[in-house]
């Protein structure tokens, strides 16, 4: 089973995926975590990397489209996955599709986790008091969240049509609790499983 989790930063995506990944067995491929890890490794590419980052700015198709590549030939994604923070644009849409040709990763269900703005500034605020060693992430700010949706709205958007169009997507409300919204998305799942 390969689950595509979809919505604007801080809509919940990474909460979700580790708790389908903890529930199904499948592997979370997180795209911020993986270009966190080469920003922290301070590798040309990984310093290219934190500028975008530190800036809002979108990585560029071919660096996300490479280290996506990489991942998934890993052995332990072999069952399934579940991509948080990917595809962000329709050329990355299009490259998995086309890559899921060949690794057995074609998305089974596209989840949309929707939450408006105000909430969105609100829980970024909220994570970056609550950082557990004490360090904030560098783009947990009301600036660069304001920047980073913009940028989502630009290029991550017109994604959703590209997989309506494909009777992927499903639309789950991110502004539930927690644990309201695992239930919509288990929801979801078991009709994946039924299929």
């Amino acid at each position: 089973m390969n689950i595509i989790l979809l919505g604007p930063p801080g809509s919940g995506k990474g909460t979700q995926a580790k708790r389908l990944e903890a529930r199904h067995g499948l592997v979370q491929v997180s795209t911020g975590e993986i270009l966190r890890d080469a920003v922290a490794k301070e590798s040309e590419l990984g310093l290219l990397i934190r500028t975008k980052m530190d800036s809002g700015e979108l990585i560029s198709d071919d660096i996300v489209l490479e280290v996506i590549r990489t991942r998934l030939a890993e052995p332990d994604c072999e069952y399934g996955v579940v991509f948080d923070g990917f595809p962000r644009t329709v050329a990355q849409a299009e490259a998995l599709e086309e890559m899921g040709t060949t690794t057995g990763h074609n998305a089974d269900v596209v989840i949309m986790l929707e939450v408006d703005d105000s909430e969105l500034i609100s829980r970024i605020e909220q994570r970056a008091k609550e950082a557990n060693d004490g360090e904030v992430r560098s783009d947990d700010t009301v600036d660069i969240l304001k920047h980073r949706l913009q940028a989502y709205r630009t290029w991550t958007a017109p994604i959703i049509p590209f997989y309506e169009q494909r009777e992927l997507l499903q639309r789950v409300d991110g502004t539930k609790q927690i644990h309201q919204v695992t239930d919509a998305i288990e929801i979801i799942v078991a009709g994946i499983d039924r299929n």
